[in-house]
């Protein structure tokens, strides 16, 4: 690697050739404020907070984008640096709506975190403040221009990483607004609620729609059963919301706090993550040798399904007819379990804990409801769940440990790995390779999947056959995969789709880390580590093992893919190229 010597503030280093005077300053440890800069997303010079003085050059420059050279001299706290910054500062908080107490982002604000940072005490401009209309039509995503920096974060991962494309700037100058064509709402327009946008933003300008009010008032009503399932991803992230470090895996204290919260029943979705490879290596299995249609396309992220509805419907028939394992359990929960106890469907309140906040949307599709009552009830996001544990004043580093409750609380590994991308794949073929082999799998680890990288691919011998199977995670490697299908390029048995890059471990409820963390930490390598080490340490490694989904088939459904499988744990999805959200 070329390497050039430049300085910084007086400090001589070395660097590669390649870098900017940013990621040169972050190797030499010297702090430079940003605001716009998101590394890979966002590099646009925009917001002017990261201006540094270059010895020669006539005006500052933003760090983020100016690249080094030999001999470069940078200065990073002149008087002329410092007041420049506080000047872009000053003005964009003249024009931003400083509600800081009652925000979302508050005490998480990288803006608020910036005014503190550069010693703010007074707003010397006085800004127009035109005040827009909030967009909380979504089900899942609430967008409040009020609060917006115009970084263009947001934009660039819509439109660049996720390739949706459904927000981008309108106007000009000071009326410059993020938002959808023609003004319209984020549920008049093809957007997948994936809830990247979210995690990206720096202020309280995206957020998910907060459905703990509801929650709330379920716990509180003696007349209802109220139960809580959370999923595998939760478990590697929650931790971060109360000081925890990044990847620490918290599956104790968050089902204590639940219990503390209220819920009559804490269940795993691992459990039904497990039911859900039973049911769609079933069907992987009968299209493979029945001459179905392939290659089979998991369809346990909402938001990638919708994203196919909406980009790709001629791939409908490759979808799995399975719903994801939530939806799955809330099914169950209202039929199996309402049996079992003897409750009434009615009186049972399902509330799903998911990283998503395209579940959000899921659970409230109306083909979500086997029992003639909704599936779930209420998905709360991560975050959520954070603020009702601080609001019950729960101290969550200090709790008892507990564990899932039974009968509906036993999974395997398989089920644990469901929220890394990858990880639905690599369970599937724990239990494909065996049925197909007709004997016990050995070596349960197929490393071919695991990992962050876009796109995967693997071949798998089984049962005198090669399986070809591919991993994508985020939409716009998804759309890259499909066009590869649809062209004939590529041929895959089974393929698994996540629309959050990196799977569920970075989905849009996660708990979300400011850029100077998400720019430099992968986040996803580092969530999932916990969720691989949890599938280490089980017993039980492979879902076709796990008692509790043996005694489900023997005690009710029969076998996998039986009739009543499929009323339950099984749908449909519908095209949506007008957008139809109604469907």
């Amino acid at each position: 690697m070329e390497m050039v010597n430049i300085t910084i503030d007086t400090r001589k280093i070395q660097v590669p050739k390649h870098y900017t005077v940013l990621e040169a300053a972050k190797y030499a440890n010297i702090e430079i404020p940003t605001l716009c800069f998101l590394k890979d997303i966002n590099e646009i010079g925009a917001c002017r907070m990261c201006v540094v003085e270059i010895k020669g050059a006539r005006s500052l420059q933003a760090a983020c984008v100016y690249p080094v050279s030999e001999g470069l001299e940078i200065y990073t706290q002149t008087p002329k640096v410092r007041e420049a910054r506080k000047v872009t500062l000053e003005l964009i908080l003249s024009n931003h709506e400083k509600k800081c107490l009652t925000c979302v982002r508050s005490r998480n604000c990288e803006l608020q975190k910036l005014a503190e940072d550069l010693n703010i005490k007074d707003i010397r401009f006085e800004g127009e403040m035109i005040e827009h209309p909030i967009d909380d039509l979504s089900p899942s995503i609430v967008r409040d221009p009020n609060k917006c920096v115009l970084c263009r974060r947001c934009v660039n991962m819509c439109k660049n990483v996720q390739q949706v494309g459904v927000i981008d700037t309108n106007e000009r100058g000071f009326r410059t607004i993020v938002g959808s064509a023609f003004d319209k709402s984020l549920a008049e327009v093809p957007c997948i609620n994936c809830g990247q946008c979210i995690n990206v933003c720096p202020v309280g300008a995206l957020r998910e729609r907060d459905d703990t009010d509801l929650v709330w008032e379920a716990l509180h009503n003696k007349d209802i059963h109220v139960v809580v399932q959370t999923a595998p991803a939760v478990r590697a992230a929650l931790g971060e919301e109360f000081g925890m470090p990044i990847g620490t895996r918290c599956t104790s204290n968050m089902i204590a706090a639940l219990r503390r919260l209220g819920f009559r029943k804490v269940f795993d979705t691992n459990t039904a993550a497990d039911l859900t490879i039973m049911e769609e290596v079933t069907e992987l299995v009968d299209r493979i040798k029945n001459g179905g249609k392939l290659p089979l396309i998991t369809s346990c992220s909402p938001g990638w399904i919708k994203f196919c509805e909406h980009n790709y419907p001629e791939f409908l028939d490759n979808l799995s007819t399975c719903k994801s394992p939530h939806q799955m359990f809330g099914a169950l929960l209202k039929s199996y379990y309402a049996e079992k106890t003897g409750i009434d469907p009615s009186k049972i309140f399902v509330v799903s804990i998911m990283p998503c906040t395209a579940k959000k949307f899921e659970s409230k599709r109306p083909e979500m409801s086997a029992t003639g009552y909704p599936d779930v009830d209420v998905v709360l996001t991560t975050r959520e769940l954070a603020k009702m544990i601080r609001e019950a004043g729960i101290d969550f580093t200090e709790l008892p440990e507990r564990h899932f409750d039974d009968p509906m609380g036993e999974a395997t590994g398989a089920g644990v790995i469901f929220g890394a991308t990858g990880g639905v794949m690599e369970a599937a073929l724990r239990y494909a390779v065996e049925l197909l082999n007709g004997k016990p799998l050995e070596k349960v680890e197929f490393e071919a999947v695991r990992g962050v990288e876009g796109i995967k691919e693997a071949t798998i011998e089984a049962g005198g056959m090669k399986i070809k199977a591919a991993v994508a995670s985020g939409t716009g490697n998804a759309k890259k995969l499909l066009e590869k299908i649809k062209n004939g390029e590529a041929e895959y048995h089974f393929v698994e789709i996540m629309a959050c890059p990196g799977g569920c471990v970075n989905g849009g409820g996660q708990p979300i880390q400011p850029s100077k963390v998400r720019s430099w930490v992968d986040l996803r390598s580092e969530r999932a580590k916990a969720l691989y080490e949890e599938d280490e340490n089980l017993p039980l490694r492979k879902s076709q093992d796990n008692p509790f989904v043996k005694k489900l088939y023997e005690e009710y459904l029969g076998h996998p893919g039986s009739h009543r499988a499929h009323e339950l744990l099984h749908t449909h999805y519908v095209p949506r190229e007008n957008y139809p959200e109604d469907k």
